[in-house]
């Protein structure tokens, strides 16, 4: 599948601008194991980068201007790499303009290029596209311009990029699409960036991603207002407690205390943070003991707090992941990313997975009048430079 996304990459590439390549990148989109909404409370994570991408073609044009064309959107654009970049109405290019605008304060030189790019991750499923765009953008021109940015600070870079954007998101989603690893999940200190690789021995089962194919609007007001609600607990649990530095330090039990210091909300959103934390943690070792059925009940523990305490789901994903789990071959299911739409991820008995895909497509599409969106992953690697074999 990745062959033939390349070959349509550089194909495109070679017809628009009459010659080859010289760099082709590929970037992964990611899926998270398990750790939602705690990268940005200073918790742990349980990224993957996935086999499916964003690939990247890349020539020097030797003048001081980039022309960038996104063949899925069949559009394009130009900009002037003499001048500080603004961002624009056209929402995809302002990811690449934050990416061109960190170089330029980070003061790195580099001359004009061609770009083409195209992509089989599916947007708004929650698997990182825009992580994936942003990075695999950054690593195709220090490459092309030997830039020697190591791969952490273009994950930083990238997360500031998106920043720049307007979206105030984590470090997971560029860490785990750039430092990804085949077969292998990364637990990440979202406080300190250390990070060690788990393995991931899905041999009996697979990774199957549901897609509610519905995105609510509610999503980029909520997601700050939790940020903030999450500080504002954070704050009343450091007050009583000198010894918590970040919900990391902090207990169940502490937060139980301070109930009735909190709002309901705030309250919701703490408790469910110091356990999505504690879960990370158990998950690590149910992967290292081999033990996927725990893992599985750790996912399902994560969407109940998700749907019940953090409030990010939806009627939608509520009902894939309350049907999934009657079924014995489904050892764990949840609700992936930021919430309110896009996907359920799935671990499910090898075997059984047609009869399950299509008893909850029929009856999905009986309760919502919605076709369900179905993609099979894999643990793959990060952003890297594509060679031909």
């Amino acid at each position: 599948m990745n062959d033939v996304l390349i070959n349509k990459t550089t194909s495109y590439f070679q017809n628009a601008f009459g010659s080859s390549p010289e760099k082709v990148v590929l970037s992964p989109g990611r899926i998270n194991i398990i750790g939602e909404h705690i990268d940005y409370n200073d918790g742990y994570v349980l990224p993957a980068a996935i086999d499916k991408i964003i690939c990247f073609a890349f020539k020097k044009n030797n003048s001081n201007s980039s022309r960038i064309i996104a063949i899925d959107f069949d559009d394009e654009f130009e900009i002037d790499l003499t001048e500080i970049p603004q961002l624009e109405e056209k929402v995809w290019t302002n990811y690449l303009r934050g990416v061109i605008n960190q170089l330029k304060i980070n003061g790195f030189e580099f001359k004009g290029f061609d770009c083409v790019f195209s992509s089989n991750i599916p947007i708004g499923s929650g698997l990182s596209s825009s992580a994936a765009l942003e990075c695999g953008f950054l690593f195709g021109i220090n490459e092309l311009f030997n830039l020697n940015i190591k791969p952490i600070d273009i994950a930083l870079m990238g997360q500031k990029s998106e920043h720049w954007v307007g979206i105030n998101c984590g470090i997971m989603d560029q860490f785990s699409s750039v430092m990804g690893v085949e077969n292998k999940v990364i637990k990440i200190d979202c406080k300190t960036l250390e990070y060690e690789y788990h393995e991931a021995d899905f041999s009996d089962y697979s990774l199957i991603l549901f897609d509610s194919n519905v995105t609510h609007s509610l999503f980029t007001s909520a997601y700050n207002k939790r940020r903030e609600e999450c500080e504002t607990g954070l704050t009343i649990i450091k007050n009583h407690f000198a010894e918590v530095n970040s919900y990391r330090d902090c207990t169940v039990s502490q937060v139980l205390s301070l109930k009735n210091e909190m709002s309901e909300d705030v309250f919701k959103r703490s408790h469910f943070v110091v356990n999505e934390i504690s879960r990370v943690t158990q998950a690590c070792e149910a992967l290292d003991n081999g033990n996927i059925k725990l893992l599985g009940q750790l996912m399902l523990e994560t969407h109940e707090g998700l749907s019940s305490e953090y409030e990010v789901s939806c009627a939608e994903l509520d009902f894939l992941v309350n049907t999934l789990k009657t079924e014995k071959a489904v050892v764990g299911s949840r609700l992936m990313g930021g919430g309110f739409g896009g996907c359920t991820i799935n671990l499910i008995q090898k075997g059984h997975e047609e009869e399950i895909k299509d008893k909850l497509s029929q009856l999905y599409f009986e309760e919502f009048g919605i076709e369900l969106k179905i993609y099979d992953v894999k643990i793959g690697n990060g952003t890297s430079l594509y060679t031909k074999n």
